[in-house]
């Protein structure tokens, strides 16, 4: 459990000087595939509220709009970019053709519940949107799973810490983790 506060430590210069901007440009990346600890950054940035450094609203809502225009922009790159990408070099990640119909008929009958469920899984999370852009799944069916996802997702990253964060030190301290 160190790492909440070590992640908290490592993040607190950056959070100070540029507040909710890092937590944003963190998420945002991470959203489009980047490979950055965006629900790490989270929880600490949550647990940092609870001090009082910013409004945990605020967090919330820089959190929640960040994760959705981050997968959007996935979205995008994925549909003008990814298609002839994964015809042309697929093979080389074992996507055959069959593989790739396979996939883009998983994403016409079950679509919006992997964008909304992938959310909440580490390397899905950020190949989400590449895929859905990549296999043509309709961009309106995406941006509501997206939204949804991302609506519950940031509010248990959070608010969670938030206010189960004393919570959670005190257990540690009854418990001799402290």
């Amino acid at each position: 459990m160190q790492f909440l506060t070590d992640g908290t430590a490592f993040l607190e210069p950056y959070i100070r000087q540029y507040g909710l901007y890092a937590i944003f440009v963190i998420i945002y990346l991470e959203s489009f595939g980047a490979p950055l600890p965006g629900e790490s950054a989270l929880v600490a940035a949550a647990l940092l509220a609870t001090r009082g450094d910013f409004a945990i609203i605020d967090l919330f809502l820089a959190v929640w709009v960040a994760a959705v225009i981050g997968d959007s922009t996935g979205y995008a790159i994925g549909h003008f970019g990814g298609r002839p990408l994964l015809r042309r070099y697929g093979w080389i990640v074992r996507l055959t053709p069959e593989r790739q119909r396979s996939l883009e008929e998983l994403f016409e009958k079950r679509g919006p519940i992997i964008v909304f469920g992938a959310r909440f899984v580490v390397i899905l999370r950020q190949l989400n949107g590449l895929v859905a852009g990549s296999v043509g799944m309709h961009f309106g069916r995406f941006l509501i799973a997206n939204a949804l996802g991302g609506l519950l997702w940031a509010s248990v990253w959070t608010f969670g810490p938030y206010f189960l964060g004393d919570a959670f030190m005190q257990w540690r301290h009854w418990v001799g983790w402290a």
